[in-house]
């Protein structure tokens, strides 16, 4: 009988070492056995908490958005209450050290790329994007109208996508400050082209 108390902990195992075997090895290649090998457990427990490798996975993938949003709510926190500043919490919190690590971007990446055949990933990520978009256009309204606020959350969004998938591939470290510089210039941009009426 497991000790009281284990589950969490036995389930962050497993989810660490999900993290660690699909970045170095890839989304299909981090065999259910790789990963109880890196966790010190046996597949029975894989079996145990999550059934399968598929929900191992996407518990792996909800960890991830939950560190994301917990990442973001800081950063919001911490801000000025001016939609400039709360826009630059948020992209601060999608490039930050939990988000930007070697296993996260790996994780990520192979998320992205399975949520196409995958309907429980789908939904993950299209919740994900839903969020960021919403978040984004929240912020654009308390200046812009309507259309124009749609418009500026796309390419804020756009943009957040591209660095973070640049990085990713070219296998670089962020250079928040540029990350920084470029989305600020376009809110800057965007927050003077209309006002609210």
């Amino acid at each position: 009988m497991p000790k009281v108390g284990m589950q969490p902990i036995r389930r962050q195992q497993l989810i660490d070492a999900t993290l660690s075997a699909v970045s170095e090895l890839g989304f299909a290649d981090a065999s259910l056995s790789q990963i109880a090998k890196r966790a010190g457990v046996s597949t029975g427990i894989i079996s145990h908490y999550f059934q399968d490798k598929h929900g191992l996975i996407e518990a792996t993938m909800r960890y991830l958005l939950k560190e994301l949003g917990r990442e973001i709510a800081e950063a919001l926190a911490h801000a000025e209450h001016t939609p400039e500043a709360r826009l630059t919490a948020i992209i601060c919190g999608n490039f930050s050290a939990s988000q930007v690590s070697k296993a996260a971007m790996n994780t990520w990446l192979a998320f992205w790329a399975n949520s196409f055949y995958q309907p429980d990933l789908h939904r993950l990520q299209q919740m994900n994007h839903r969020r960021l978009h919403s978040n984004l256009k929240h912020e654009f309204l308390k200046v812009l109208d309507e259309k124009h606020a749609e418009q500026s959350a796309l390419g804020l969004a756009a943009l957040i996508d591209g660095f973070w998938l640049r990085g990713t591939l070219l296998q670089s470290e962020f250079d928040l400050d540029e990350v920084l510089n470029v989305c600020q210039s376009y809110i800057q941009c965007q927050l003077q082209s209309q006002t609210v009426p």
